[in-house]
């Protein structure tokens, strides 16, 4: 469920920009991306990719609602909800429409100045009693196509201080990957067409502890 109401782009990573919801008498038709993986996103709604979404809270908490409770999402193992970066209408709005919620995960940057918005996502998570599965660092490192090396472009290890300072889970680290880049322009999930590579091995790890937190 793509809550970035303002820049929608997992309809775009996922191969489903400029199709259109479709509804039924049981409620919104989510997009099929896989067997197994169906998804929502604004981008669906809206007239073109380029029109702005100007609204307000009450507003996006009723697309949010709408999303969650019309949507026939079916029989789901998990829903993942992706939120704008911050601690605004959206990922408040979630938390406050699923209290049962099993946790949160913060995504960040190496680099000191996406710390800071990442500290305070943990403290608003903290504060609305939503547990916190872990941190994972992103763009994390660039091994160079010529001679292997690896290039920390932003720093490195910011991710996995910011859990030790807040005694949380580090998930692992995501390196920046060409091959991603060019993934989520093509709407073609990296994870299905390089699912033997290096980085997809590290998305794998990084579901195994988050899985191994919620099923105890």
């Amino acid at each position: 469920m793509d809550a970035d109401l303002h820049g929608p782009s997992v309809a775009t990573m996922l191969g489903f920009e400029g199709k259109k919801l479709q509804g039924s008498s049981e409620g919104i038709i989510p997009m099929g991306v896989s067997p197994n993986l169906v998804a929502v996103s604004m981008a669906s709604l809206i007239e073109n990719s380029d029109a702005p979404l100007i609204w307000r809270g009450p507003l996006k908490m009723m697309a949010l609602k709408q999303f969650l409770g019309e949507v026939q999402w079916g029989n789901l193992d998990f829903l993942i909800v992706d939120s704008p970066p911050g601690t605004g209408d959206e990922p408040l709005s979630i938390c406050q429409l699923i209290p049962e919620l099993e946790g949160g995960i913060i995504v960040t940057t190496p680099q000191g100045v996406a710390l800071l918005d990442s500290r305070k996502c943990v403290n608003f998570l903290r504060n609305l009693k939503i547990p916190i599965l872990g941190i994972i660092e992103n763009m994390s490192g660039l091994k160079c196509p010529y001679c292997g090396k690896n290039i920390d472009l932003f720093k490195s290890g910011g991710g996995e201080k910011a859990a030790e300072e807040f005694k949380l889970p580090f998930l692992g680290k995501i390196p920046i990957d060409l091959n991603m880049v060019n993934s989520a322009d093509d709407g073609k999930p990296y994870i299905l067409q390089y699912k033997d590579s290096d980085t997809a091995q590290i998305f794998k790890k990084i579901v195994e502890l988050i899985i191994a937190q919620i099923i105890k």
